[in-house]
């Protein structure tokens, strides 16, 4: 008797293991991570929007007005500065991201992915992992250039790696900030404009470029408790940049390194949940 062999339709289909959705899962949102770097190496445009503008800061502030800045406890002012230069690179990010998510949902690229057998979370994820490369090159370029004008970390190669992981970390949350914004505003000059006023309201609002004693007693506070001014604080303690003169004062200069974790923490929560739901939303309209 001649055994006979089951047809394709004919077979049981294989049951996944465990761990092919979640390999499945990763391989879509590396495949969507790629076609944004792709998109950006035809159009470099954001790259060097978020490179310069920490640049022309750092140029401008950090070394022609250096001499005229003095801070407590004797810190050069471009040890100083340098972190806060460094998280303009978070900052600035927020922006293109927004605009670039606002644009894949207006003109139905999203909608597209739906229609493929992938996961909607990889859409998401994709983005996320392609701006924090962005971010992660432009941290690279400003460093660069930062040691060029003086600026020297003093805490060692692992507290110096720390501090960039401190950063990279800080440019994460951006990036879910940037796409919750473009997933709830969908108009490309307000999103700009929101940017803008990130931009401006989180860094100058803080220690990024002078302590926070130099600021306003009324606004001390609120320089206090910016979650910029501790990511920044803490990276100026890892780098041995800050000696404790120049630290803000109150529960977050003396936990910057707590209040940072707790407050990153709490934004990418809130951030992840907004950008899903907005995300959900902008499929139903």
């Amino acid at each position: 008797m001649t055994a006979t062999v089951p047809t394709a339709t004919e077979r049981p289909a294989a049951r996944p293991g465990p761990a092919g959705p979640v390999r499945g899962h990763l391989g879509d949102t590396l495949a969507l991570a790629g076609r944004h770097l792709t998109h950006l190496r035809r159009s470099p445009g954001r790259l060097v929007l978020v490179t310069m503008n920490p640049l022309v800061m750092l140029i401008a502030v950090g070394y022609l007005f250096r001499s005229s800045m003095h801070i407590p406890g004797g810190v050069a002012y471009e040890d100083f500065i340098m972190a806060g230069i460094a998280i303009q690179v978070g900052l600035t990010g927020v922006g293109p991201t927004a605009i670039g998510v606002a644009l894949d949902l207006r003109h139905g690229l999203v909608d597209r992915f739906r229609s493929l057998p992938i996961a909607p979370s990889s859409v998401l994820l994709g983005r996320t992992l392609s701006d924090l490369l962005v971010g992660a090159v432009s941290l690279t370029a400003v460093s660069l250039v930062g040691l060029g004008v003086g600026w020297r970390p003093h805490g060692g190669a692992l507290r110096t790696a720390a501090g960039f992981g401190v950063l990279l970390a800080f440019v994460y949350v951006m990036t879910w900030v940037g796409i919750l914004l473009g997933t709830t505003q969908r108009n490309v000059e307000a999103i700009d404009g929101t940017g803008a006023l990130v931009l401006v309201i989180l860094s100058f609002l803080s220690n990024a470029y002078v302590p926070v004693s130099g600021l306003p007693g009324w606004l001390r506070p609120v320089a206090e408790w910016n979650p910029v001014t501790s990511v920044v604080t803490t990276c100026r303690q890892l780098w041995g940049n800050d000696p404790g003169a120049a630290a803000t004062g109150g529960f977050p200069g003396h936990h910057p390194g707590l209040v940072s974790a707790v407050t990153l923490t709490v934004m990418l929560i809130g951030a992840v949940w907004g950008s899903v739901r907005g995300f959900r939303r902008a499929g139903t309209r």
